[in-house]
């Protein structure tokens, strides 16, 4: 499924879906939000697919929420998380999925962009990989798994410092804190992914998604109730949409300077 928004290419048994929406840095309004969830659910149903690799247009991987839809009254920000049936955003997609997800990280990450990443099931990394969490600044509680899966990839202190600073890591630096896999060229990104995710197919595919499953399920034995804890958080959470407006293009301007 292939639309404006969304690019989809499945080759030998490996689907790449890329968030195609560049001018605005990939930044999940609700249309996107749909689209991107209903390509990688469309994947997760398809027998003929065995891995996902997930990217974004150029420049950006994903620059979280739509700040200018969310200041707008925040549509984008109740849409679908932890519904039972096919979700449409995208976090809540590669949580429910069986076929493992690669992400490929081709610029900026951030918030919402780098929950949809640690979401994932693991990440490689261009070079113009950057990571950040502005929920603070922006004025927002998590609710995609941040406080859950951030501290499980660099430690606790480590993304405490993120999530409350709000300061952008590099991509060698998110690879020694363990971040991500792989840190490649930028024109190696999407054939790198694609290769581990070809790696990916040539196994046995019911022993793959059970040993994903067996990951997933022990790692929840442990999260489980901090991701239901965040999640009532989130739905109780009052956001200020005026002053989200207000501090948007200062945050991008942050953002632009931390480049």
């Amino acid at each position: 499924m292939s639309s404006d928004l969304v690019l989809v290419d499945v080759t030998d048994r490996v689907c790449t879906v890329t968030l195609a929406r560049p001018e605005a840095r990939n930044a999940l309004n609700t249309a996107l939000h749909r689209a991107s969830a209903a390509a990688l659910w469309e994947a997760e149903q398809d027998d003929a697919i065995d891995a996902v690799v997930l990217t974004g247009a150029d420049p950006a991987f994903c620059a979280g929420l739509d700040l200018q839809e969310l200041g707008g009254g925040g549509d984008n920000l109740r849409g679908g998380m932890g519904g039972r049936d096919a979700p449409d955003n995208p976090i809540d997609a590669v949580w429910k999925m069986t076929t493992p997800v690669i992400g490929a990280i081709n610029g900026p990450a951030v918030t919402g962009g780098l929950e949809l990443a640690l979401g994932c099931d693991f990440l490689v990394a261009s070079e113009r990989a950057r990571f950040g969490d502005t929920h603070a600044r922006v004025g927002v509680t998590p609710g995609g798994g941040m406080s859950v899966f951030l501290p499980m990839a660099v430690g606790l202190r480590r993304a405490k410092e993120m999530s409350l600073t709000g300061n952008f890591v590099g991509a060698e630096e998110a690879l020694r804190i363990g971040l991500v896999n792989h840190v490649v060229p930028h024109e190696e990104l999407l054939p790198t992914a694609q290769r581990l995710a070809h790696d990916i197919a040539g196994n046995d595919g019911p022993a793959v998604r059970h040993l994903k499953a067996l990951y997933d399920a022990n790692a929840r034995l442990t999260v489980g109730d901090a991701l239901a804890n965040e999640r009532e958080v989130f739905r109780s959470y009052r956001v200020d949409f005026d002053e989200v407006e207000r501090r948007r293009a200062a945050i991008v301007e942050r953002g632009r300077a931390q480049g």
